[in-house]
């Protein structure tokens, strides 16, 4: 690659990192919102550069915190398309942010989409069973919150829901509408991290 063409496409991905960043603000007017640059550190930086998390405080919009990524959309975007990812927790913590990191890189190397999920290695937060991330809908925040539109196509910000082991082998089995069935009958809080198993 050419030095003109990496200038092109490092400001193109600047230009979708800033336009999703706009989109959330506007999204979430009235929330306070900061902006962090995320090192992923030697190895991994270069999976997803430039790579920022947003951090929202509970607001008119959520009574939750939310912690969403820029900075996705470049490292897997095709024809324009990409996705950015948003975390609801019940506090603020670092470490959502660095679960968000993760799932960043994740996708970089492995490009999720819609309906699938990963393991997180421990629970999201201690004492609780949740060890999974599913990538659903962002049902808390609504499509106006999912659909961003960018100057060379859009950005689509999807959920990463804090599941069970036992939740994400039942997605597997038996797909991923009949595990948000299970979610609805028993009304699960899905920032509450000790909440139960739905199976």
């Amino acid at each position: 690659m050419s030095e003109n063409e990496r200038n092109v496409r490092n400001e193109r991905n600047e230009q979708a990192t800033a336009g999703v960043e706009a989109h959330v603000r506007e999204f979430f007017t009235g929330h306070t919102i900061t902006v962090s640059d995320y090192d992923l550190g030697p190895g991994r930086r270069e999976a997803v550069p430039g790579l920022r998390i947003l951090t929202v405080s509970p607001g008119p919009r959520s009574d939750s915190w939310a912690y969403i990524t820029a900075g996705c959309w470049s490292t897997v975007e095709t024809d324009g398309h990409g996705l950015e990812f948003v975390l609801a927790a019940p506090v603020r913590d670092e470490r959502f942010a660095d679960l968000l990191a993760m799932t960043a890189c994740y996708h970089a190397d492995r490009h999720l989409g819609l309906e699938h999920s990963l393991p997180i290695g421990e629970p999201w937060l201690p004492g609780s069973h949740c060890d999974h991330l599913l990538v659903s809908l962002p049902y808390l925040h609504g499509p106006d919150l999912e659909q961003c539109p960018l100057p060379d196509g859009d950005a689509r910000i999807l959920w990463v829901l804090p599941v069970t082991a036992a939740e994400s082998a039942y997605r597997r089995e038996h797909g991923h509408e009949a595990l948000e069935r299970l979610f609805d009958e028993h009304a699960i809080v899905p920032t509450d991290p000790r909440r139960p198993s739905v199976v």
